[in-house]
């Protein structure tokens, strides 16, 4: 059974308020979902190394940086250096998946694999088993409070069956336009981990959004179970082995 998660994105919070967003969700969040860009990859530019540092120091809830970088094959493993507990990177820019994933891995972190809403997971299929996790973007990368893209359900309920008929350990992520509308038609669809931003920092209560959210994905999906606790949920956040 899949645990349904919640990963409140920091690219929504008050840039000037890190660390008071993140203990808005402590305890509630299961990660922090931490968008990195460069304005080459994506036309933005947000959350440098040190910023993952300074959060690292804040926060007791592991850190998902999702990589929306050119070059990630440079500066992935830096990042779990930093403190991250998962590093995902974008299939269209990494150049060499064993090393790089290889290399994540080795600095102790977990490692994820994101697309484009227009890139098919079907091409990836022989490296699958090399993450932790798959991040289906739906909508395209480069700013939050997008529009959740409905078209890409589908393709989120083709990497379920493929993942569980491969039985891969792997979560299936999702990334944009997360809130009370779409929730359920993810999690129906086969989603285990959502990354919700304006949905959790527009909320009056984040915690409580965060909660909310969880609640929703659970009444539609069966297959979803809630956490056993956050200590058991961070009890997970370092890989236990696997090929690299």
């Amino acid at each position: 059974m899949a645990t349904a998660q919640i990963y409140p994105s920091l690219l929504a919070a008050d840039f000037g308020r890190l660390a008071d967003a993140a203990l808005a969700v402590e305890g509630r969040a299961d990660w922090l979902h931490v968008d990195v860009m460069d304005y080459h990859f994506v036309p933005n530019l947000a959350f440098s190394p040190d910023v993952v540092t300074a959060l690292r120091s804040t926060t007791q809830t592991p850190l998902d940086c999702h990589l929306m970088i050119d070059d990630p094959d440079r500066w992935a493993a830096g990042y779990a250096e930093r403190g991250a507990a998962n590093v995902t990177i974008h299939a269209e820019a990494v150049s060499d998946l064993p090393r790089t994933t290889a290399a994540i891995r080795a600095a102790g972190a977990r490692t994820g694999l994101a697309v484009k809403p227009n890139t098919p997971v079907e091409r990836y299929l022989d490296d699958l088993h090399r993450f932790d996790l798959l991040l289906l973007m739906t909508i395209e990368p480069g700013f939050g409070g997008q529009k959740f893209m409905t078209e890409v359900l589908p393709k989120i309920q083709a990497a379920r069956r493929l993942i569980d008929d491969r039985g891969l350990d792997l979560w299936l992520q999702i990334d944009g336009g997360v809130n009370e509308d779409t929730v359920e038609q993810a999690a129906a669809a086969g989603v285990d981990v959502f990354v919700a931003g304006t949905a959790v920092f527009g909320a009056d209560d984040p915690g409580e959004a965060v909660e909310k959210l969880r609640a929703q994905a659970l009444r539609v999906a069966p297959r979803l179970t809630p956490p056993a606790s956050r200590s058991a949920s961070r009890s997970a956040t370092r890989p236990v082995g696997g090929p690299a």
